[in-house]
């Protein structure tokens, strides 16, 4: 899986860069038949799981796909309503393709806003002087990492548990934002990042990482 994704959070707090990758592992499709074994329900036009666990798919995944249609919007292509097909009993056996339901960018911007926060009263309560804050958190399943530059923002990835060297890749991002968007004259600091350039490059560093 390698990283996840990669966050710029200004001196301020605030969200300034955020880039997912792809991540299939956290897609899983199966074949149901009727009756689901799920409880389904819309929320923010999303087909969301509400109840239940079957085949790794857990509460909380997203409905993406039906029958090898994708579903936008609580909608297949022809503008059915998923929920329509699946409260219909002669449309079974169907196939389904749920996904881990991603984190919107409002509630990003909320949470590492409250990191910046964490990462401050980290620094307050260290017994050292000079605290460099909080640098790695470890989950179960995936390590938060954080580098600070002496300017006061952070670069943040999410990486896979057994991804190597993150800290060396969090400097080589720092660089890759040095030359791409602190060169950039359009760029003015602590606004939100929109440089083609530097997001071409960062994906490119990723994949090749």
């Amino acid at each position: 899986m390698g990283i996840i994704s990669v966050y710029i959070v200004s001196k301020a707090g605030g969200l300034i860069f955020s880039h997912d990758q792809p991540n299939t592992s956290a897609e899983v499709e199966a074949t149901f038949n009727c009756p689901l074994g799920l409880v389904l329900e819309e929320v923010d036009r999303q087909v969301v799981v509400k109840y239940g666990e079957k085949h790794g798919i857990q509460v909380g995944y997203s409905l993406v796909a039906l029958n090898g249609q994708p579903v936008a919007n609580r909608c297949i292509p022809d503008g059915t309503s998923a929920m329509t097909v699946l409260t219909n009993p002669e449309n079974y056996p169907v196939s389904l393709k749920f996904a881990r339901l991603r984190v919107s960018i409002n509630e990003r911007i909320m949470l590492l806003s409250m990191f910046h926060s964490i990462y401050a009263i980290s620094v307050k309560l260290s017994p050292a002087k000079h605290s460099s804050g909080i640098q790695c958190l470890e989950a179960d399943s995936f390590k938060f990492y954080c580098f600070q530059t002496i300017t006061g923002v952070k670069f943040i990835v999410v990486a896979d548990n057994k991804q190597q060297k993150v800290e060396d890749l969090l400097k080589r991002i720092y660089e890759l934002y040095a030359d791409f968007v602190l060169k950039n004259p359009f760029y003015s600091l602590d606004m939100p990042i929109r440089c083609e350039h530097f997001s071409t490059n960062l994906t490119r560093f990723i994949e090749e990482n």
